[in-house]
């Protein structure tokens, strides 16, 4: 794995571990929240509810995120979300110490909590080619999905047994730590605010970005393949039935882990990354790799072979995203990725929400295995649809694009002054 980024930038290193703490709590809190509601309501419908109240803020704010992120000082951005999600994590502390914890609280933080990380997040993405050298980016994506494997691999098995060992509220309160530790490493972090003539936050500068995205296949392809992969192969609502099926459904745990497994290899051994030029075509041979992956997991009959297909498909969806990051960080112009960032937030969370009611349609009529891979090679065939209809994503080259040549001499520009 390429450590450029960590040994050169210093900004970036801070940024990085401020991701890990903040990430380790944040684990804590979701696995916390619907622990308690289970505990407090002994309801499926009603721990099912607090992603239902999460949904509409997270889209919502993560597009107005966006809007925000190109119209303020972006580094200020993630200070005040920052805060604003330890309060709403306080506020949980102290409820889960009160007498009779009201389950209302639960649904409302739970919904200001997923609209704060979602305004947060545009300007955090952004943020990233300001503290990273040019030809480092890929590798920066690369660490992010390190850092964030690793957590999903490890952080919930410990949040889990914090919170059962010593209750929700010591859980909420660790939370509440690590984002003091975030927060003081964020205000380390030296960052020049970007233009001052940047257009206002409006509905008018989100439908900007949104002709921007529209007037760039090679960007639109990003986004389209994602989302195209995603709803037709994201298949984990499938995992109980499917361990269920063969027998060992306490190992439903572990087709769920699988992806993450197959990511973080993916991650560590991402250094090639750097010398590939034809990321478009790096995405699409990436989600072709995650379609069969999931096609040829319906067809194993072990619990081992289901397993390594699934962490193939990580390993292809990790690729897809550095490649994907790669483009959207080299080409975007520094005044709009905060409004590209809001759009890709809006593709990664909605894409995974639709496969799995896809799954859950197709295994209605045919069963799991079949849902499973007839998922797989619609996904297959979609990517190969949309590599046919957007030839300059399939043809794109970071070597003679000219959004890439004109970013990369504008930062070459900056770093002279």
């Amino acid at each position: 794995m390429d450590l450029g980024p960590l040994r050169d930038s210093r900004d970036f290193r801070l940024l990085f571990a401020s991701g890990v703490v903040t990430m380790f709590g944040t684990f804590l809190t979701l696995v916390a929240l619907p622990l308690q509601m289970k505990e407090l309501t002994g309801s499926y419908l009603a721990v099912g509810l607090v992603s239902v109240a999460e949904f509409v803020p997270m889209v919502v704010c993560g597009l107005w995120g966006g809007a925000i992120a190109d119209a303020l000082d972006r580094r200020k951005i993630i200070l005040y979300t920052e805060i604003g999600l330890c309060v709403t994590v306080l506020i949980l502390t102290v409820n889960a110490l009160l007498p009779d914890p009201q389950v209302w609280v639960l649904y409302v933080v739970g919904a200001l909590t997923a609209g704060l990380g979602s305004l947060q997040r545009p300007s955090m993405e952004a943020l990233m080619p300001r503290v990273v050298r040019h030809d480092q980016l890929g590798a920066a994506a690369a660490l992010a999905g390190f850092r964030w494997n690793l957590g999903a691999i490890v952080a919930p098995g410990l949040s889990g047994v914090i919170a059962a060992t010593f209750g929700v509220a010591a859980a909420y309160g660790i939370n509440v730590v690590t984002f003091l530790v975030s927060l003081l490493l964020l205000l380390l972090v030296r960052v020049p605010p970007q233009s001052q003539d940047a257009p206002p936050a409006s509905i008018e500068a989100l439908a900007e970005g949104v002709r921007y995205a529209v007037r760039r296949p090679d960007l639109m392809g990003t986004y389209l393949v994602d989302i195209a992969a995603m709803v037709f192969a994201f298949s984990t609502a499938l995992y109980p039935f499917l361990a269920d099926e063969l027998g060992v459904p306490e190992t439903v745990g572990l087709f769920l882990s699988a992806s993450a497994v197959g990511s973080l290899i993916a991650s560590v051994t991402s250094g090639w990354t750097a010398h590939v030029h034809r990321q478009g075509l790096g995405v699409i041979v990436a989600a072709v790799v995650w379609g069969v992956a999931v096609a040829v997991a319906a067809v194993m009959p072990t619990v081992w072979g289901i397993f390594a297909c699934l962490a193939v498909a990580g390993a292809a969806d990790m690729i897809s995203g550095v490649f994907r990051s790669t483009i959207w960080n080299q080409t975007i112009p520094d005044e709009l990725r905060g409004r590209l960032a809001g759009i890709e937030l809006l593709s990664y969370t909605s894409g995974p929400m639709l496969g799995n009611a896809r799954a859950g349609l197709m295994a209605d009529v045919g069963g799991t295995r079949f849902s499973l891979g007839a998922g797989g090679l619609l996904c297959v065939g979609a990517v190969a649809a949309m590599a046919a209809l957007l030839p300059r994503f399939r043809q794109y080259d970071a070597r003679t694009d000219e959004h890439a040549l004109r970013e990369r001499a504008r930062r070459e520009a900056l770093s002279e002054t």
